[in-house]
């Protein structure tokens, strides 16, 4: 949704009135009479407000507490101060303080209240603009890291375990997909391109040691209940029969989704290592409000399924 509208917050009933007539030609626009009021409009309709204007002088909380509270809450959002000249001090502490984009003085000039609105709106229009190209080449960047690691734990798997390691990462994948939520959290503001490959290389080296770990414990290769028992023990789940009952799909799903720069550990490993152990014999589906992990055949894999599930795991974070 397109942020468009202008939220006027002003005690005086006259005064909301005057400007919805003035400035309702420019952009549509909304009214509160308080800061409590201006609060909950923009909790209700902030992805629609461009420009916020507020009154400094009103009963109760001044109008820069509403404007920091924008700042902090709905920062697209474009934040203007009206004061009377006497109040200047007010206004002048706001811009200093990165309250507010300028003030306007009462009693308002027609055409100048307008330029300054305009000229608000098209502010709100091209940060509109940036933040979606931001997120979207997030999102890009969220994809790569995802294609990224998951091409790496084939690689880790041919590297602990190779036999049976592909149809166990298909397997990782498809459990991976099912659950969902498997975007990566990433603080673009911290992470260089270069300082975060190098974090995620020390991620997979942990990662393989873990890997290295659990496949010692697990010992020789069982099949049926023993094998699922094992699994129970180091995912944390219920053994039920003929199934591993999953309360959390976070434990099928770590690998991929734990934040940039966070090093894996031992039981996040778990699943993976344990369908190395297993040749990736295992299928997972939802049941009873978790995850259920039962034995499976052999899936024919196709050449491209690595790439193919790069690109549906990319698809569903975006």
């Amino acid at each position: 949704m397109k942020p468009v509208k202008i939220l006027y917050v002003d005690d005086e009933a006259m005064a909301l009135k005057y400007f919805e007539r003035l400035v309702s030609p420019l952009a549509p626009v909304i009214t509160a009479s308080s800061v409590e009021e201006g609060r909950a409009m923009l909790a209700a309709h902030g992805a629609e407000v461009a420009v916020l204007v507020c009154d400094q002088r009103m009963p109760g909380e001044y109008g820069n507490e509403l404007l920091r509270h924008a700042r902090e809450y709905y920062p697209g959002v474009v934040r203007m101060l009206t004061t009377a000249y006497s109040e200047l001090g007010d206004a002048i502490e706001a811009i200093n303080t990165g309250e507010i984009y300028r003030y306007i003085n009462k009693p308002w000039e027609l055409e100048s209240l307008r330029a300054d609105l305009k000229n608000a709106l098209e502010l709100a229009e091209l940060r509109s603009e940036r933040d979606g190209l931001m997120r979207d080449k997030l999102l890009a960047q969220q994809s790569q890291l995802l294609a990224n690691r998951l091409s790496g734990l084939w690689m880790l798997g041919a590297a602990v375990h190779s036999e049976g390691h592909e149809q166990a990462v298909y397997r990782f994948a498809q459990a991976a997909m099912r659950v969902g939520s498997v975007e990566p959290v990433i603080d673009w503001h911290r992470w260089e391109h270069a300082d975060l490959m190098q974090a995620e290389a020390q991620r997979g080296v942990s990662i393989a040691g873990h890997l290295r770990q659990w496949l010692r414990e697990f010992g020789p290769r069982r099949e049926g209940a023993g094998a699922l028992a094992v699994l129970a023990q180091a995912a944390g789940g219920e053994l039920r029969g003929d199934h591993v009952q999953l309360s959390d799909g976070a434990a099928l799903t770590a690998l991929l989704s734990s934040p940039a720069g966070e090093v894996a550990s031992l039981p996040q490993c778990a699943w993976l290592a344990w369908l190395l152990w297993q040749g990736g014999l295992a299928d997972v589906t939802a049941a009873d409000g978790g995850w259920a992990v039962r034995p499976a055949e052999a899936t024919p894999l196709r050449d491209d399924w690595l790439a193919d599930a790069m690109e549906r795991l990319g698809r569903d974070a975006a």
